[in-house]
């Protein structure tokens, strides 16, 4: 079997696999969109308050020039 046949035996397996995906209708995917870009939102304000607190801390306590 040459190169050539293998890589048209690949593409048409790869082709009958691909029709049997059950693909999501268009409302799953902008609703699961939507929740992952509020998730992401929702976790960076959380690391960028996280962050604020920890630089806050650190400077106060580096403010002591004992």
């Amino acid at each position: 079997m040459g190169i050539l046949s293998a890589a048209i035996n690949y593409f048409k397996a790869s082709y009958r696999e691909l029709a049997k995906v059950s693909w999501p209708s268009r409302t799953e995917v902008i609703w699961l969109t939507a929740l992952v870009i509020a998730v992401i939102i929702i976790s960076a304000a959380f690391l960028a308050l996280v962050d604020f607190g920890l630089t806050s801390l650190i400077n106060y306590l580096l403010s002591f020039k004992g």
